[in-house]
């Protein structure tokens, strides 16, 4: 099979080409022979099946970033059928110098042309076939999001993919210096590409006079993202109800005749257990879709780095700049691709410091959680600034952090960012992401949820002597650090199994109370006062992140002493924050 390998300036669309490409296919894993993980489909071009393996964005093949190390690995260390450069046609004064260095590695290209619908408006004049010539390779202009000029590209990959020649190493040793790759670019851009002097007046320069205000930009951004919050509850809570019904009908209807007859210790199993700790999962299935589309439309749009220009100054004081920020919204996602995504940072003490805070972000799966707290202990109207403040405490715990370690693990790299233009993302892009984090979300379920429900009743009904059981006797082990932050014993299983993974903790309490979800609201407010529930959440929103963060914290850190110091500082901030919490709570209001 051929395997094509996409390369591509940050922010030039990449991401969505190959999403365009390759649709729901995609898989990420380890690429061999390095600790990097890739994106990678498989795709049908011009009669050949093709593999796609989508690199991270580059600006220079000769630089000094992690994740311009790790492409100049993968082209020198694996054979490629063909490169396809993707670069944004607005900025090919800037861009083009990657595309003198591609060409240069002896592996056939083609170069890709993207933002064709921006061009148009930008009235940026270009001779596509002159610059093809001078280039010595196809180049095909094209709008990623709109799919325009997407049959001529199509071709274009198709004649690359039916070459008979043998897959190829780059030749790193033919890569022209960066600055070396400027002169030759600008000879081929002249009289092929030109941008006016003056641009024509866009709606980008009109929004930008509000929210990149010096004094009304921040405001309006954290008003922006507590709309966010708000659209994602007031949306996603009746679909939740929806489904919880839908499931409690199946189980009523399907389940509880189905194991009537079997033993009674099998059926809890299966219903208490299984069903009611998946099941309890599952019903977030639509708050996690409705977040993620729009969060999407946020990030995908370009306001995301006018949110990093707007706070450099504040994270400068805290040893780091506006990626930094940008890295920490990526988190509410998930906190490993923001981990991964700190590569772009070539000073090591500034990655340290972004994956110390990072993990502090409120996760899609924390977010379940909260979501079910507010609901329960608050009403309707209140709930959704429950969550707003909840997403503003964990950047208020990460700016502390980063305010303790800001010495330990201070950087002096030079911050330069590209502000785009806005762009509104297309609804097919939205479903499609969305889509996916939740077909994620759900694969998750299917493993370390289904295991961790499964243990926590096994804890839960065990017994160990004399009216207890495992759960029981664990509970007491860890009383005297839960005692005085308010969380009652049987919880510190759950709390166990969240390390694995957060979306444990609900279908966790769920076994653990023998309700299903519908009942899981009343069991906390019969089991906990408001106090507990509350000191319970603090600590789950900030103690250790699960493992596949912790693993790509090592991963990334290639350090056993800062991976600990990341747990231990989740550990020590999560019990602090609740202590404070429960012990002023219980003084003022007991």
């Amino acid at each position: 099979m051929k395997r094509f390998a996409l390369i591509g300036f940050p922010n030039t669309g990449k991401s969505t080409l190959f999403n365009r490409l390759t649709g729901l296919s995609q898989r990420v894993g380890n690429w061999p022979g390095l600790t990097v993980e890739l994106a990678r489909a498989r795709v049908l071009l011009g009669g050949s099946m093709v593999e796609l393996v989508d690199l991270p964005g580059v600006n220079d093949l000769t630089g000094y970033s992690d994740d311009e190390a790790v492409v100049r690995d993968v082209l020198a260390g694996t054979g490629f059928d063909g490169l396809v450069l993707v670069l944004n046609v607005c900025q090919l004064d800037r861009q083009l110098p990657l595309a003198v260095q591609v060409i240069a590695s002896g592996v056939p290209c083609l170069v890709v042309l993207n933002m064709a619908d921006e061009a148009r408006g930008m009235a940026v004049d270009l001779d596509l076939p002159a610059l093809a010539g001078r280039l010595g390779v196809p180049v095909r202009l094209v709008s990623a999001r709109r799919m325009t000029g997407w049959e001529g590209m199509m071709q274009a990959l198709g004649a690359l993919a039916s070459r008979p020649e043998p897959a190829v190493r780059a030749d790193l040793s033919a890569l022209p210096a960066h600055d070396a790759a400027i002169g030759r670019a600008k000879a081929m851009l002249a009289g092929v590409w030109s941008v006016p002097p003056v641009l024509p007046p866009r709606v980008t320069e009109k929004v930008d006079r509000w929210l990149m205000h010096p004094w009304l930009g921040v405001p309006l951004f954290f008003l922006i993202m507590a709309l966010v919050f708000n659209a994602t509850y007031s949306i996603g809570k009746p679909l939740q109800d929806l489904v919880a019904g839908a499931l409690d009908v199946v189980k009523d209807g399907a389940l509880v005749p189905a194991t009537a007859a079997l033993p009674p210790i099998v059926a809890s199993l299966l219903l208490d257990g299984v069903w009611q700790g998946v099941s309890t999962v599952l019903t977030f299935a639509p708050i996690i879709f409705v977040f993620f589309v729009l969060m999407a439309l946020v990030e995908d749009s370009g306001y995301l780095a006018r949110a990093a220009y707007l706070t450099d100054a504040l994270m400068a004081r805290l040893g780091l700049d506006g990626r930094g920020f940008v890295m920490q919204l990526m988190g509410f996602g998930c906190n490993v691709p923001a981990i991964l995504g700190t590569r772009v940072m070539r000073d090591r003490g500034q990655r340290l410091l972004s994956m110390l805070i990072i993990p502090l972000s409120l996760c899609s799966a924390r977010l379940q959680v909260v979501v079910f707290f507010a609901s329960t202990l608050f009403s309707a109207s209140v709930a959704p600034w429950v969550l707003t403040g909840m997403y503003v405490l964990s950047l208020l715990v990460a700016i502390f952090t980063a305010w303790v370690f800001r010495r330990r693990f201070a950087g002096r790299e030079l911050f330069l960012l590209e502000v785009p233009p806005y762009r509104l993302p297309g609804a097919r892009h939205l479903f499609v992401r969305a889509v996916g984090e939740v077909r994620a979300f759900l694969e998750l379920a299917s493993t370390f949820i289904l295991v961790g429900v499964v243990m926590v009743w096994l804890l839960t009904h065990i017994p160990a002597g004399a009216n207890r059981t495992l759960a029981d006797a664990l509970g007491d082990v860890f009383a005297p650090v839960l005692d005085p932050i308010g969380i009652r014993h049987e919880l510190a299983v759950a709390l166990l199994f969240g390390f694995v993974a957060k979306e444990i903790l609900l279908g966790s309490m769920a076994v653990i109370y023998g309700v299903p979800e519908a009942g899981l609201g009343g069991a906390l407010i019969q089991h906990l006062d408001w106090m507990s529930a509350m000191s319970f959440l603090l600590f789950t929103l900030i103690y250790v992140p699960c493992v596949s963060t912790i693993s790509a914290i090592h991963r990334e850190s290639r350090s056993v002493a800062f991976t600990s110091l990341n747990v231990g500082w989740s550990l020590l901030l999560a019990w602090v924050v609740s202590f404070v919490f429960y012990q002023t709570a219980t003084h003022f209001f007991a």
